[in-house]
């Protein structure tokens, strides 16, 4: 299978796999920086059978302190939710979102980080579905408890890469979050503007084309060409809380490449006065 078939599904190819006798558990994870509560969007329409997913609650932990915004959460009680949710040993799992791929590509990392093997994200996200035909369902959707075992509890130390504050100086860091942001314009969320040290700024958007699905391994490559990152390095990537890294993580991993995640990231980093701030381009 190639990479990208790994990571991603079209909605024609989610469609007949709903179609198929081994139908996989969906996930609605519909999350956005100035609406993070996404279930009442869910409620209005959803991809039929969908679940929806909380990224604040579900896929975060904020009883953890020091790690940033949106600490990870155990695996522990990811495989509590994970249950609730209906997924079941073995089946596929598909999430989707309807803004940037953000929530998507969290859950994608969380449960792979956390053990599950078979999960892939709807490229192009809510829009595509509805893009290509597809219809909509109402209401909530309570499905059969599920049956996962998730095989790793501490996803800071799981199945996908991660740095810390002290390791993010061994690879080539990305930094996914808007220009503005990166260059210390402007800091609307964090307590302290500008970047981490030494990282070349990837905006999580410009892995996607304007409809929304990630763009190629060509394109890619030009991108990171274009942004001064040294295709031959190792990778890690940070944004403000480790949620739309994750999206440059999943364009890399379409694409074949591996790159490590910074959790904590800018919040993180920035919470420490000791921790060098670089401002500009």
């Amino acid at each position: 299978m190639h990479a990208r078939d790994r990571v991603l599904i079209t909605a024609d190819g989610l469609a007949d796999l709903l179609d198929s006798s081994g139908p996989p558990a969906i996930l609605d994870v519909r999350w956005r920086l100035d609406e993070p509560d996404g279930h009442a969007a869910y409620l209005r329409g959803h991809l039929p059978g969908a679940v929806y997913v909380s990224l604040e609650d579900e896929l975060s932990d904020h009883t953890v302190e020091g790690r940033g915004r949106h600490p990870l959460p155990s695996g522990r009680t990811l495989q509590q939710a994970a249950r609730r949710w209906g997924i079941r040993r073995g089946a596929p799992v598909v999430v989707y979102d309807d803004w940037n791929r953000a929530g998507s590509a969290r859950a994608w990392w969380v449960l792979t980080a956390a053990g599950l093997d078979s999960v892939r994200i709807l490229d192009g996200g809510l829009s595509a579905w509805l893009a290509a035909g597809h219809r909509l369902q109402a209401g909530p959707v309570h499905p059969h408890p599920g049956d996962v075992t998730l095989t790793q509890d501490d996803l800071y130390a799981g199945r996908r890469a991660t740095l810390t504050a002290k390791e993010s100086g061994d690879l080539t860091l990305i930094d996914a979050r808007a220009p503005e942001r990166f260059r210390g314009d402007v800091e609307p969320i964090d307590p302290v503007a500008g970047h981490i040290p030494g990282a070349k700024n990837v905006p999580s958007g410009a892995v996607l084309a304007p409809d929304g699905t990630f763009i190629g391994e060509g394109a890619l490559a030009r991108l990171l060409s274009d942004s001064g990152v040294d295709a031959a390095a190792g990778l890690g990537v940070y944004c403000g809380s480790g949620v739309t890294a994750a999206v440059a993580i999943a364009a890399l991993a379409a694409a074949g490449r591996d790159a490590a995640l910074y959790p904590g990231s800018w919040s993180e980093w920035c919470s420490d006065p000791n921790r060098a701030v670089e401002r500009g381009p």
